[in-house]
């Protein structure tokens, strides 16, 4: 099969979308598709191999932006745009900013939902010019409902079916200004029409989405996420107790209040202050940007004050080595994020290396403590509560360890990458016969 993927780019931020978008193209190739994946806005910051670094990057940021706002720039010359679509340049962009605040890109959203109607038609172009001298594929995958404005041109011009993953859009859609939060849900409703088939990430999500956007029956399904499980290798249980071992309560997600990393710092303070679990450390990781490092720094303030400073562990924007040897020494993890998650990939993997996670009861986190069997649940936005489950397992080291080894298994069974290819390519192959079926009854 002949598969596009088309992932937008988050410049010096790590992004979820990217990984997973990046661990299904690696799997899909190793299971012998033809498999192009184009980066949108900005180049993919990964940690590991890019599977879209050969590739040019289409609707570069920087033209995004001059299209929305210049009339003339839109009839530049072809040489200006693609000087500006230059991956050195948009990397060094990224790396210093990228607007991804919903206040600052509402305009820019409607327009880039209006496809061929918006501001940014001519960067439509160039991506259905280049697809169609690369030999037009058979399905074309959209990373997220925000690229729905692509699909009416992709269907048309190519000929190829359509498939949009969902991927936790109405988050960012709902924190969008007023003037632009109805028109943009509007114009999704009325784009979702050009798409074959919608893959969620969990039924919660898949629920969800197919509600807010009136979708019938059938046209969402369902496809867990799954991780590149290199370097997680499944390995011998640990003792149930360790005294040797200080205890380690773990987050790694990016470091901001929307992932509830202050209600952590909060719920470490308070068993630290109950001293029920003797020399409990604090290891937080994962991504941090220069927006993120005020609030990281009022974090280490809070921590300090409380007089626990020196048994807390930051590890910002870390490898991907890194990042394993990180989880590998924790004992519990949590990342109460404040919303409704669409799935969590770090959840799956805390739970590969074998770690027991306590989550906030919301979103996609009952589905994936009960699809795992690797954790417990607490009460959403409650340091008191999140501390309650936690301390549990600590004084409980046997049964944390049952819920790391059973969460382990499941993740390795039904949450790899190559789980996750398979589950695609059985909705793909659907999408085809749909499309062939329909090719059928107009030459009929």
């Amino acid at each position: 099969m002949r598969i596009v993927q088309i992932t937008p780019g988050a410049g010096a931020m790590y992004c979820g979308n990217c990984f997973r978008d990046n661990a299904l193209v690696g799997a899909l190739r190793r299971l012998g598709h033809d498999v192009t994946m184009l980066p949108l806005y900005l180049p993919l910051r990964l940690d590991e191999d890019d599977q879209s670094a050969d590739a040019p990057v289409f609707f570069s940021g920087i033209n995004v932006y001059l299209d929305q706002k210049s009339a003339w720039f839109r009839r530049a010359p072809r040489w200006l745009h693609r000087l500006l679509a230059s991956r050195r340049l948009l990397a060094r962009l990224g790396a210093r900013a990228a607007k991804t605040r919903p206040a600052d890109t509402g305009d820019m959203l409607l327009s880039m939902l209006r496809g061929e109607e918006g501001a940014q038609a001519r960067e439509l172009d160039e991506l259905i010019e280049w697809l169609q001298g690369h030999g037009p594929p058979d399905v074309v995958c959209l990373s997220n409902a925000l690229l729905l404005g692509l699909a009416r041109r992709l269907k048309t011009d190519l000929g190829a079916g359509v498939a949009c993953a969902l991927q936790g859009e109405d988050t960012f859609l709902d924190a969008l200004p007023e003037a632009y939060r109805e028109p943009a849900w509007r114009l999704i409703a009325e784009r979702a029409a050009d798409v074959d088939v919608f893959i969620a990430p969990s039924r919660y999500f898949g629920d969800s989405m197919a509600a807010r956007l009136g979708l019938p029956a059938g046209r969402v399904r369902v496809v867990y996420n799954g991780i590149n499980l290199d370097g997680f290798e499944r390995r011998k249980p640990r003792p149930p107790v360790e005294t040797h071992r200080a205890p380690v309560l773990g987050f790694f997600a990016r470091m901001c209040p929307d992932k509830g990393l202050d209600v952590l710092v909060d719920a470490y303070i308070e068993l630290k202050r109950r001293g029920r679990v003797p020399r409990l450390k604090l290891h937080v990781g994962g991504s941090c940007g220069p927006g993120d490092e005020p609030f990281v720094r009022e974090m280490r303030r809070r921590l300090a004050q409380a007089g626990f400073v020196g048994e807390v562990n930051f590890s910002p924007n870390v490898s991907r080595a890194e990042k394993i040897e990180f989880l590998r020494a924790l004992t519990v993890f949590s990342v109460p994020a404040r919303y409704a998650e669409a799935f969590g990939l770090y959840v799956i993997e805390a739970l590969a290396a074998g770690v027991p996670v306590v989550q906030p009861r919301r979103g996609a986190f009952p589905e994936l403590v009960e699809a795992t069997g690797g954790g417990l649940l607490c009460e959403p936005d409650d340091p008191t509560a999140l501390a309650d489950a936690i301390e549990s397992l600590l004084l409980n080291p046997e049964r944390a360890a049952a819920l790391g080894q059973t969460g382990q298994q499941a993740v390795f069974e039904k949450f790899s990458a190559e789980a996750m290819a398979r589950e695609t390519v059985r909705v793909l192959e659907e999408v085809l016969n749909l499309e062939t079926a329909g090719a059928a009854r107009q030459h009929g």
